[in-house]
């Protein structure tokens, strides 16, 4: 089975409830949860603290009205590791989009240490609350390392984005970054992290694009620059991005991000072919995006079809990087106000 066979074939079964399994086979998953036990025991126990809390104001003195963002997803959304609230990814890139869209932003995280997929119905649930403009989701590794089927985890996030659609809100989804780099999972284990981990990406990138969202591939954040940089870009427990590496995930997110949010140079929306940009088939074009780090895909038409004979019709651009922006710490509150817009109650645990 080619590399796009089997996410086509992933993807269809998340959709439609199958097993996933069979891209991957049976005895390689068995395989995999025991290696995977030993990786987690490798890496430790999360640590009791919490990573610093992103959400608030940025853009101080920047005209309003405040472009609001809901950042969903797992540790690498939250920053694990890292200490100052300036070096979180969600700090990186809200204080990124106030520079480069010369807005207020308000930011609020969601996200949640350990998240799986299945988690991510709760953190929508909370975001839909403060009706967000765009809605970062990065997650996809945890259920990689805990053996969770592709085909529940693909489900649970085309759900997600399937529900922030509805609500007028800009999805845009880092697929799941390659776990063949992560120095726990010794080989030749690490080679089929890295095939699970791709092929899970691959599928992602499927789901999201049926969805109406885009996406962004993360392979640069757990990629190649990582396995040759693992002391620098990653952190003490050789799983998380250290400081730099969440910087390196908040530079590729950043473009796509101002594009969902329409708040791109008009020479960036049409595409340009000397950057490998085109119009591809989804499948075809979620197996070059795994392959090449950074890539954006998102949804077109073709003589006023989203479809053709081969599935969906997308766009795969390769942003130009923006200018690095330093992370700020956040307002509290915006002036004048003594609360956060959207301000929900926190739900009351049932049972």
């Amino acid at each position: 089975m080619t590399k796009a066979a089997a996410a086509r074939k992933l993807a269809a079964a998340a959709l439609y409830g199958g097993g996933g399994l069979s891209a991957l086979g049976a005895g390689l998953y068995g395989v995999l949860t025991a290696e995977a036990k030993l990786a987690r025991r490798t890496i430790g126990p999360v640590r009791e603290e919490p990573p610093p809390d992103a959400t608030g104001w940025y853009g101080r003195g920047r005209p309003g009205p405040a472009i609001k963002v809901a950042l969903l997803g797992d540790s690498s959304a939250a920053g694990y590791g890292v200490e100052r609230v300036e070096e979180t990814p969600g700090a990186l890139v809200a204080s990124a989009i106030a520079e480069h869209a010369d807005r207020r932003v308000y930011l609020r995280e969601y996200c949640v240490v350990g998240a799986k997929s299945s988690d991510l119905a709760a953190q929508v649930d909370r975001a839909l609350g403060i009706e967000p403009d765009a809605a970062i989701i990065l997650i996809g590794a945890n259920d990689v390392t805990h053996t969770v089927r592709p085909s529940q985890s693909v489900r649970f996030l085309s759900e997600g984005v399937r529900r922030l659609i509805g609500a007028g809100t800009e999805v845009v989804v880092g697929t799941c970054p390659d776990l063949g780099t992560v120095q726990p999972i010794a080989p030749p284990l690490r080679q089929v992290a890295r095939a699970w981990s791709r092929r899970l990406a691959a599928a992602q990138t499927i789901a999201v694009i049926e969805e109406g969202g885009r996406t962004v591939s993360l392979g640069d954040v757990l990629g190649p620059e990582f396995a040759a940089a693992p002391a620098l870009l990653f952190g003490p427990d050789q799983f998380h991005p250290s400081a730099e590496g969440y910087n390196a995930l908040a530079n590729v997110l950043v473009p796509s991000v101002l594009a969902a949010l329409e708040q791109i140079p008009e020479d960036e929306v049409v595409l340009e072919a000397f950057r490998g940009e085109g119009v591809l088939p989804v499948t075809r074009a979620a197996i070059q995006a795994v392959n090449q780090p950074g890539t954006e895909l998102d949804g077109t038409e073709i003589a006023g079809r989203r479809a053709g004979v081969r599935g969906l019709w997308v766009e795969l651009r390769h942003r130009r990087r923006r200018q690095q922006v330093p992370g700020e710490a956040p307002d509290e509150h915006e002036a004048g106000e003594s609360h956060s817009p959207g301000d929900e109650p926190e739900p009351v645990p049932q049972g």
